[in-house]
């Protein structure tokens, strides 16, 4: 009784994944698999049953650990019928190639979401051995139905469909169906079949959820669409064909309806030259040679690359008996192409399950209501026919003991979240209903980078790892309690002056409030939503109400920024005004609380979001306002100091162009929010269906938009860039992309010398802080990183954490401030030397240095077709007096580096809410409005200010929680610290406590990262 009382280790659990309600992991399954050394990199990767988990692998690692982890997580043994697929920078849906290094496929896994699909699909079902790869191969086909992907006739598809909730609900109840199929969309045009659904339905009463996989598959594969994934082409005579591969060989289709096909026995030859994907069959001799290839016109070369790869590992996977050994390589001239299948072949998969005992997997179907959880497999099924009848009892009694241990993990899992907060405060602000309600809004919105977490548990919080460290650094600048001198960076509101000790009103007025995660959540969505808004008045009326005054402004880019940019603010007033009234509803500021109809979010979210989707071409067009205004910017003096001026009042206490970035990221704030309210709820909460609708709304939206969000996320910042770099006239030039920034010391006949390192996709920067008014820095060189190569310079010149940069025409040595520094200048400028190399021509243009007569090139984007004017002799603003504490600046005076990965961390992270904030030697706690981006913290007396009283720069901080001996007897609080500057913040409830810490973490710091095992490691 002990051992079927204690409570299963999972997968996951050893692996530190995220909890999570889709499929679960409760046998060891297979091994992690070894990485290389290297820095950590995050992957986040879609599931089957839309859940999604992030997987963390070295850099150099080949997309093969990435499969063998997620199979890990999953204890899936028959991971070879499936694969990962992703978009690519060509928008064109690609595998991941196991052999190859997976960040060399994946540029920007940030960016990208993986996701885990079936790859081959067998002619019949019943060869897959295990029910865990039926139940997967099931939410394939019921994706695959949805999105119009599976052509059949409506009595398969209401067939299919009603097995599919059979599955989900149980047996047929003729509301629950009904309100079930209203709820949940199986099929585009689900609603002209929906009785017959009904009626199919009704005929399945005392099927199991495994029995309902097995006749789902059984009607799917006798469809002639089953598994077929179209690739469009032409015939020679320019008829619109499309072709497939499957487990007989390639197909060709009219439409969707099957017109040729040819098998694998008489395929000599598949190759594809250009455009033209050739087949060549065996010859027969009763036909001319002639007709023996045959030639398909495809849209272009990738597309028939594409087309050929996946064609090469069917026949693998099907035909032969073990994995194709390697090409040798050739010692002089290469000839085609070396790919080849890597895995197991379908024969190989079947011999190893034969001499492997199964193992019986209890797994959690995400969607489906009913208790038992693994039921045992049909017994029409091959590999369990030849069982005893004792031993399928027996594994049967095993299963409900597996499924009730499972239901009530489920039950404490989300019942028990968060604990009552003990230290709360919240927001008494005179003035009305919303305004009372900011206390239930200085929750947290995090969009924060990778994690779908939380704080409440270990393992629901996934690492987010930036250039694969996981250090903490974070934090404040600013007053120093010692009387030493200030820092440049001090902020005025940081210091004794005007302090207030309201530590007991605090403690007299706190309340009890809702204590569920949810609610916490809803605060995060409440508070962010705020600032946003804050964040789109500085475009809606403060901009715009000074470009009305300048005559010169062009009244076309007026009028484009006022048309794209208000009905995105009209529609968010109406957001944020009901979001605020669910969070007073929720709390019990009115009667609505105690019938429980308003203790949830999804509702909202899913309604909004939805109402979000109508004002995509509005959002599909803030990049033309950003370019627009940038163009308008260089042709004309009064605009550029128009802007200029703008950026010096303190309402604009970013740069002006985030601000018009600022509706794109917010689509991921809302995402991440989303994500994590579904990692809380279990799948039979109430809430649960809109959550997970809204999140499929958003993930959408996120994905139709994200290849533009990156493309000017790198235009803005190189724009921002050039601002703070004088003798640089050519800094934005099409294909370049912004890599790393940060502080160097470079060796040179007057010993070592700070100086500041810019390095891009095709060179390397390196400048000194010059002494004009605006402290810009000045260029003194650039390295083209084509040719180039990297030598410890340790040993060589006796300097620690120094190294060579050895270049055509100059070498440079260069030491970092510590060993980790160096170690992500050194990974940074690799990786970008490999990305130039790709280049076929070295760019030596790039050498000259302010060149007045020089343009440059168009950009060939989609979305930056004006690359002669994004790209002019001279940027806008250059000549505006900047802060003292840009991201450049900061890491100058704070001798540290920060890389686009961090900036793209940096976008996700940003959080609102009241803090409480204590200095070193002071007893009171200051309530504040703290806004958390860009990686600093700005202050406000409430939300309601229109602009921060002081900002607050966190690169180079640590944050911890205070030691026993600093006499802190509080709940919640979080210490920022650097050098001799110390500061206490303190948060309203555990929940809130974690995501500041995870926050600040994830974006003042590049995370640890493993250490190399030496270092050859690192330079070989």
């Amino acid at each position: 009784m002990s051992e079927l009382a204690e409570k299963p280790s999972t997968a996951g659990q050893r692996l530190s994944a995220p909890e999570s309600f889709g499929v679960s992991t409760l046998e060891p399954g297979l091994r992690p698999p070894t990485q290389p050394p290297g820095r950590q990199v995050s992957f986040r990767v879609q599931m089957l049953d839309d859940t999604q988990e992030v997987f963390q692998i070295s850099q150099r690692s080949p997309g093969k650990v990435l499969f063998d982890l997620v199979c890990v997580h999953l204890n899936l043994t028959e991971g070879d019928y499936f694969g990962l697929e992703y978009q690519d920078h060509r928008k064109m849906m690609v595998w991941l190639d196991l052999l190859k290094p997976t960040l060399k496929q994946i540029r920007r896994p940030k960016n990208t979401i993986l996701r885990l699909v079936v790859k081959f699909f067998p002619p019949d079902h019943t060869q897959l051995m295990e029910e865990l790869t039926r139940y997967l191969f099931a939410l394939q086909i019921k994706r695959d139905l949805a999105c119009g992907r599976l052509i059949c006739n409506d009595t398969s598809a209401a067939l299919m469909v009603s097995h599919i909730i059979q599955s989900e609900i149980g047996d047929f109840d003729e509301t629950q169906s009904w309100q079930h199929l209203l709820h949940n969309k199986y099929l585009p045009d689900q609603d002209a079949i929906r009785d017959l659904i009904i009626d199919c339905h009704r005929k399945h009463v005392g099927q199991t959820p495994a029995e309902s996989d097995y006749q789902l598959l059984e009607i799917a594969r006798r469809l002639e669409m089953y598994g077929v994934r179209l690739h469009p082409a032409k015939d020679r005579e320019g008829t619109k064909l499309s072709l497939a591969v499957a487990h007989t060989g390639v197909l060709v289709f009219q439409g969707y309806t099957k017109i040729n096909a040819f098998n694998w026995s008489k395929i000599r030859k598949l190759s594809f030259k250009r455009k033209r994907f050739l087949i060549k069959l065996r010859s027969d001799p009763g036909q001319n040679s002639h007709h023996d290839t045959l030639e398909f016109a495809m849209a272009s070369r990738d597309c028939c690359k594409i087309f050929w790869k996946i064609c090469v590992e069917y026949h693998a996977f099907f035909r032969l008996f073990e994995e194709p050994k390697p090409k040798p390589k050739p010692i002089i001239f290469t000839r085609g192409s070396s790919f080849r299948f890597s895995g197991r072949t379908q024969k190989q998969v079947f011999d190893h399950l034969k001499d492997s005992e199964l193992k019986r997997v209890p797994f959690e179907r995400k969607h489906s209501k009913i208790l038992s959880n693994s039921s045992v497999t049909p017994q029409s099924t091959s590999w369990r026919s030849h069982e005893p009848k004792e031993n399928i009892a027996s594994a049967l009694l095993a299963d409900q003991l597996d499924s009730v241990r499972l239901g009530q993990e489920v039950k404490s899992t989300g019942s028990e979240d968060v604990a009552p907060p003990t230290n709360g405060f919240h927001d008494n602000t005179v003035g009305s209903g919303s305004a009372q309600q900011n206390h239930a809004s200085q929750q947290l919105l995090n969009p924060a980078s990778q994690t779908f977490s939380s704080a409440d548990s270990p393992q629901e919080r996934p690492h987010i790892v930036v250039n694969g460290l996981e250090t903490a650094i974070a934090g404040v600048l600013g007053q120093n309690p010692e009387g030493q001198q200030l820092s440049p960076l001090t902020s005025p509101l940081l210091t004794e002056a005007g302090y207030i000790r309201n530590d007991d009103e605090e403690e007299a007025r706190r309340k009890k409030f809702p204590t569920d995660k949810a609610y916490f959540i809803a605060k995060e969505l409440l508070t962010t939503e705020r600032t946003y808004l804050k964040d789109l008045q500085v475009i809606t009326e403060s901009f715009q109400k000074a470009a009305e005054k300048e005559e010169a402004f062009p009244d076309s880019v007026r009028t484009l920024i006022s048309s794209h940019y208000d009905p995105v603010y009209r529609f968010h007033l109406g957001f944020l005004k009901e979001t605020d009234q669910r969070l007073a509803q929720w709390e019990g500021r009115s009667n609505a609380h105690i019938k429980g109809d308003y203790q949830r979010i999804g509702d909202v979210l899913l309604k909004n979001i939805q109402g979000l989707r109508t004002l995509t071409a509005h959002l599909q067009k803030h990049p033309e306002c950003l370019v627009e205004l940038e163009r308008a910017v260089r042709t004309s003096r009064k605009v550029e100091s128009l802007c200029r001026d703008f950026e010096q009042q303190r309402v604009c206490y970013l740069p002006l162009y985030i601000f018009l970035l600022r509706p794109l990221h917010r689509l991921l704030h809302y995402k991440l929010i989303l994500e994590r309210l579904c990692k809380h709820y279990p799948p039979t909460h109430e809430d649960f269906r809109d959550s997970r609708a809204a999140l499929a709304e958003i993930s959408e939206m996120v994905l139709q938009l994200q290849g533009i969000m990156v493309k000017m996320e790198n235009f803005q910042k190189l724009l921002e860039l050039k601002k703070d770099l004088t003798s640089i006239d050519n800094l934005v030039v099409p294909g370049r992309e912004f890599i790393r920034l940060g502080c160097l010391s470079k060796l040179s006949g007057k010993g070592l010398q700070q100086r500041m390192f810019f390095l891009f996709s095709d060179c390397l920067m390196y400048t000194s802080r010059g002494t004009t008014a605006s402290n810009q820095f000045k260029v003194h060189g650039q390295l083209p990183l084509y040719g180039m190569s990297i030598r410890d310079g340790e040993d060589e010149w006796g300097v620690p954490h120094s190294f060579t940069l050895l270049g055509p025409r100059q070498s440079v040595v260069v030491a970092a401030s510590c060993g980790t520094e160096m170690e992500r200048w050194v990974e940074d400028i690799r990786m970008a030397i490999d990305l130039a190399e790709q280049s076929s021509v070295s760019n030596t243009e790039l050498l000259s240095t302010s060149p007045q007569d020089k343009k440059l090139l168009e950009d060939a984007g989609a979305e930056l077709e004006s690359g002669e004017e994004l790209s002019g002799s001279r940027s806008s603003l250059e000549r505006q007096s900047h802060r003292g504490n840009t991201t450049v600046h900061v890491c100058w005076h704070r001798n540290t580096s920060v890389s686009m990965v961090d900036f793209s961390v940096a976008v996700e992270n940003q959080l609102s809410g009241n803090l409480l904030r204590k200095f070193k030697n002071s007893n009171g706690w200051q309530k504040l409005w703290v806004v958390f981006t860009n990686f600093s913290l700005f202050f406000y007396k409430s939300h309601q200010d229109e602009y921060p009283l002081a900002s607050l720069p966190l690169l180079g901080y640590s944050v911890t929680v205070p030691a026993e001996s600093e006499n802190i007897h509080k709940d919640y609080v979080f210490k920022l610290h650097f050098k001799s500057h110390v500061y206490y913040f303190r948060s309203e409830s555990e929940y809130t406590f974690e995501r500041w810490m995870e926050v600040i973490r994830s974006t003042t710091c590049s995370t640890s990262r493993s250490p190399l095992s030496s270092r050859k490691d690192l330079y070989g």
